[in-house]
């Protein structure tokens, strides 16, 4: 999972490829994982504006 490429890659991207690792090794359906996320997405969101 660890190449010159991605090493080199912004932040938000290892973290994108590290999640569709995880949802994938542990077979996650990906309903479940799509609504998993927008939980996810929801909670940074609100976090965000919490720290404006």
């Amino acid at each position: 999972m660890s190449s010159p490429d991605l090493e080199q890659a912004p932040d938000e991207i290892k973290l994108a490829v590290d999640l569709i690792y995880l949802i994938e090794s542990h077979n996650i359906d990906p309903k479940v994982a799509f609504e998993a996320i927008k939980i996810v997405t929801s909670d940074i969101e609100r976090k965000l504006e919490d720290n404006q």
